[in-house]
């Protein structure tokens, strides 16, 4: 496979001027968009021991992703805007490995690594905004999942692509702008969201509620002789759907999403703006069919010839 290009896709700089216009707008904000808030407490997010060797494409640890942050459960008010300090932080196991606004969790693996899907499903979007998390790409999974995978180098697959478990979609990276400010001492990684309902979960196991992971409250690659999940495609309510897009209040993005053609899409897209951009919306609605529960079904997103498991960042 041809080389990644480290400034045009490892950091996600191509096209120059549209990144560095994205840019703005994660530091300064703009209709709807509140500029993102850093300080002395956003140091943390720098570990000049563990990164050198992921942005050189290798190991800290032989086959191990290393979480470098987890999904905060007390987050400061989205209207404030993007918080990248750590003010008020509170991880599933009731340790401090976040930051006030991560509603992710963050894979820190070595630059040029395979990303594969979590579970089997269809790709919904792929989008490319520096000022939120680079390069992505977001997969339904029906029953009112879906997963999100930033800060990519390179897609591997197209929008409409349906993979099975496990499946190779992505070459991993650190595109966006806080590899930009942080480089080199930013630690590589891969921002793996969860929606279920459309809202931010964190799949690790907390206050009594199931892990998502199938392997228990630890992601694991899967394995070659495991199970195939059936993919069945979200069904989504058209009418939530146009309620969603009419609450928005950026009229270039309602004008948007109301000419997309077709309701999954639309739905995708809906959904996609309504976690990226939350203050575009004063209230929020499930626009599934239904509510779903939480259902272990997530496999560490990972190839299993170079991963094995995890360890946390603060363990180490």
């Amino acid at each position: 496979m041809e080389k990644l290009k480290f400034f045009g896709e490892v950091l996600g700089l191509s096209p120059f001027k549209e990144r560095m216009r994205q840019a703005k707008i994660a530091l300064f904000g703009q209709e709807d968009v509140p500029g993102s808030k850093f300080g002395l407490s956003s140091l943390s997010q720098m570990h000049p021991i563990v990164s050198p060797k992921l942005w050189l494409g290798k190991y800290y640890i032989p086959r191990k992703a290393i979480i470098s942050n987890l999904v905060n459960h007390t987050q400061t008010p989205i209207k404030n805007g993007w918080s990248v300090k750590k003010t008020q932080v509170r991880d599933f196991r009731g340790n401090r490995l976040t930051y006030d606004s991560h509603n992710g969790t963050d894979f820190a693996i070595p630059v040029g690594s395979t990303v594969c899907t979590a579970a089997a499903g269809e790709v919904v979007a792929i989008k490319s905004e520096f000022n939120r998390g680079g390069l992505k790409i977001f997969i339904d999974h029906g029953k009112g999942l879906m997963t999100c995978y930033a800060h990519l180098a390179r897609a591997l697959v197209e929008v409409g692509t349906v993979v099975q478990r496990g499946e190779a979609i992505a070459l991993s990276g650190y595109s966006g702008l806080d590899a930009l400010i942080l480089f080199p001492l930013g630690i590589p990684h891969i921002h793996f969201n969860v929606w279920l309902n459309g809202e931010p979960i964190d799949p690790f196991p907390y206050d009594n509620k199931v892990s998502l992971w199938v392997n228990g409250a630890l992601p694991i690659p899967v394995a070659e002789e495991a199970e195939a999940f059936p993919f069945q495609p979200s069904i989504y309510n058209k009418n939530r759907v146009e309620q969603m897009i009419a609450i928005c209040k950026t009229e270039s993005v309602r004008d948007e999403l109301s000419a997309i053609p077709t309701l999954k899409e639309r739905a995708a897209q809906t959904i996609i703006q309504m976690n990226y951009y939350p203050t575009r919306f004063d209230e929020r609605q499930n626009v599934y069919d239904q509510e779903y529960s939480r259902t272990p079904c997530l496999d560490m997103p990972f190839d299993r010839a170079a991963f094995d498991g995890i360890v946390f960042l603060d363990d180490l």
